[in-house]
């Protein structure tokens, strides 16, 4: 079981039907997410392209 960063629903994920790198779409808030780590899960919120731009000009 993994928890979304964004609204911190439980989403229920296989281990072994996973890698890391995939992304996924939280079913409660559709954020999409990317799997960081298999064991235990845990997901990361994937940025968008304009919202890296956007730090960089900080």
């Amino acid at each position: 079981m993994a928890v979304c960063p964004e609204c911190e629903a439980a989403i229920d994920v296989d281990e072994d039907e996973i890698e890391e790198g995939q992304t996924l779409d939280c079913p409660e808030c559709g954020a999409e997410l990317e799997v960081v780590s298999t064991n235990p899960v845990e997901l990361n919120p994937v940025l968008d392209e304009d919202d890296n731009e956007d730090e960089e000009d900080w």
